[in-house]
């Protein structure tokens, strides 16, 4: 039926599988895009939200290198907040409330008008390998579909189990059939699998709340925006709630839990630490009498609402009967309740930092497959997949990030060394160099790369040097400008802050913990330089100088790193052989094979003794 041969197939259309394809495509190679339901690409399968702590640093880094989800993102949302201003720019992070419905259209439009982009609507059910090397799909209806190289973002839907109570349904999302046939092919291959857990909570009407019992949250009075394109900024927000949960509340989940398959053994696989089920928070936290839930809008138009907080696979009754004892659901009716999902899952020690497979040649794994979790985790896997897989079959060099290079490197180094036993999720602590990798300099840091792969176009890269350059204008102005007593002083007075009985460059008074530029734009030779510049440029100038040392720092630190970065290990180095290794960083080592003493030095159980022994026998 399909006699092309395609460069790429992905398989899977979450987020993910779409940054997979869009990025093979824009590429240039011939890329078909398989997915069990044309109707939810792209979908939202759990909150209506994108971005977040760290995450929304891996958003913006997408975007930077000319992929797709902080378009969408932008196009679709109801709501922006910049989340940790209160810190310092290290840890802002920002965050999109979305439309679920426009999400997902946005997502689907992008794709068709993806050159190079071709669409098929059925379960993959096999791989077609020969001689440890993919070279095509079977899918469900029989029809083999051949390529070069095949991406696999299966997401939750590998043998998918849905948990509600004592009651199990096969399924990879609330009224989906789960995917089959892949998981066994794999492990007969000689894969290692595994299973993990995840849930979401119930989806309510909206119009049977009490909204006066809640506390709402507004979005950002100046709303940012993800793209560094000119996708539109919000005119209008929608605002979310906060409410909390109590005693009472806990006591009716507590009657459920011999119920509960999270307690009574039903389900044995790892769930996410950082996102628990409700009844997991009152079982761990039990000195807690209140937790805090987010009641989230799940669009413009819907009366649909997201409990954020309220994920539980209690059955349905417990669920409602302890949801109406919440401030404001007193008469709350449910569309649909809250459900955990098991699903298969690939420990990503057998992936190499492309995230092509070990053990078959041009197979790439993306996403949940992998054992993370979150939207913008799978997105940036996808991105980094689609790129080596389009380098592979055209005989290009691997595309790589380092760990100080962007979030998304940290993300890929850290599953491809330490692997993962729980969905992993990204946090700014994972990323030791925090301070290089902010949310406002993905694109300095990325798009010159984007470019050379032929992912940005020209005008994003000039866009990007103009941007450098006039930051390094204002900067420069900043640490030329004098400011007498008489000038400054009534503003430092007003901070709390110390004044001054001589002239100082601004630059220097920027230092100051509690001084900002737009205090310094109260002065009217600032205000007038200062307003030659948008926010982005002034924001950039802004941190350069206020946290020059430590940045300086951050690049030492790097520089340091990167020679042990530089000392490679053979291939096909035998660890065994090297008596003085403990017997742990034996295995270790040969388990993950890494290719540098860095990433060596990165897997959990080797030890810094064990780093000296191996660079004493590379002699060095």
């Amino acid at each position: 039926m399909i006699s092309e041969i395609y460069d790429v197939i992905v398989v899977g259309a979450g987020h993910a599988g779409c940054e997979a394809a869009a990025a093979a495509a824009n590429l240039g190679s011939k890329t078909l895009l398989v997915t069990m339901n044309m109707q939810t690409i792209g979908q939202m399968s759990c909150n209506p939200a994108m971005g977040g702590i760290a995450k929304g640093q891996i958003v913006r880094e997408i975007d930077a290198m000319g992929g797709y989800s902080g378009i969408v993102a932008d196009k679709s949302a109801i709501q922006f907040k910049m989340l940790n201003l209160s810190k310092g720019p290290a840890m802002w992070s920002p965050r999109t409330q979305n439309d679920r419905m426009l999400f997902a259209e946005e997502w689907r439009l992008a794709l068709e008008n993806t050159p190079n982009l071709d669409f098929f609507q059925d379960m993959v059910k096999q791989l077609i390998v020969e001689n440890n090397k993919v070279t095509g799909v079977i899918t469900s209806l029989g029809i083999e579909i051949k390529s070069k190289s095949v991406v696999l973002t299966n997401g939750t839907f590998l043998n998918g189990l849905i948990h509600v109570g004592d009651k199990q349904l096969g399924g990879g999302r609330m009224g989906e059939p789960r995917a089959f046939g892949i998981t066994e092919q794999l492990v007969s291959l000689g894969f290692e699998a595994g299973r993990m857990k995840t849930g979401t909570p119930p989806r309510v009407d909206g119009r049977s709340l009490n909204y006066s019992k809640m506390e709402e949250q507004k979005g950002d009075e100046n709303p940012q925006k993800f793209s560094y394109l000119d996708t539109p900024k919000l005119t209008k927000q929608l605002s979310c709630h906060i409410v909390y949960t109590n005693e009472t509340v806990h006591d009716i989940l507590r009657e459920g839990f011999d119920r509960s398959p999270m307690f009574n053994g039903t389900i044995q696989s790892l769930g996410p630490r950082y996102c628990p089920s409700i009844e997991d928070k009152i079982n761990r936290f039990a000195e807690r009498n209140r937790h805090q839930l987010f009641v989230e809008p799940e669009g413009w138009k819907t009366v649909e609402i997201y409990v954020n907080g309220f994920s539980s696979s209690l059955p349905e009754d417990v669920q409602i009967k302890a949801m109406k004892h919440i401030p404001g659901f007193e008469n709350v009716k449910v569309f649909r309740p809250g459900y955990a999902i098991e699903y298969d899952y690939f420990p990503p020690t057998q992936l190499k930092h492309t995230l092509e497979t070990k053990l078959i040649d041009n197979l790439y794994f993306a996403g949940q497959i992998n054992g993370t979790t979150g939207y913008e985790e799978a997105a940036g896997q996808g991105l980094i997949a689609g790129i080596n897989a389009h380098n592979k079959v055209h005989e290009k060099d691997d595309f790589i990030l380092n760990r100080d290079e962007a979030y998304i490197g940290v993300l890929i180094d850290d599953l491809i060394t330490k692997g993962t036993e729980e969905p992993y999720r990204m946090f700014t602590s994972r990323a030791e160099y925090r301070l290089l990798l902010r949310q406002d300099n993905a694109d300095i840091r990325l798009t010159e790369k984007a470019y050379q792969l032929g992912l940005a176009k020209e005008d994003r890269l000039k866009r990007v040097e103009e941007k450098i350059a006039k930051s390094e204008e204002l900067e420069a102005f900043l640490r030329e400008t004098s400011l007498k007593p008489g000038v400054i002083n009534p503003i430092l007075e007003s901070m709390d802050s110390n004044p001054v009985d001589q002239a100082y460059r601004a630059a220097q008074f920027l230092t100051r913990p509690n001084i900002t530029l737009e205090k310094l734009e109260n002065i009217d030779i600032i205000k007038e330089k200062a307003s030659q510049y948008d926010d982005e440029v002034r924001e950039q100038a802004e941190v350069n100088i206020k946290y020059k040392g430590y940045i300086e720092k951050e690049k030492e630190n790097v520089a340091k790193l990167n020679r042990l970065e530089n000392i490679k290990i053979p291939e096909d180095f035998d660890f065994t052989k090297i008596s003085s290794l403990s017997a742990e960083a034996k295995q270790k080592m040969t388990n993950v094979k890494p290719k540098t003493i860095a990433q060596a030095g990165r897997i959990s159980g080797v030890s810094p003794a064990d780093i000296n022994v191996l660079l004493v026998y590379l002699g060095r």
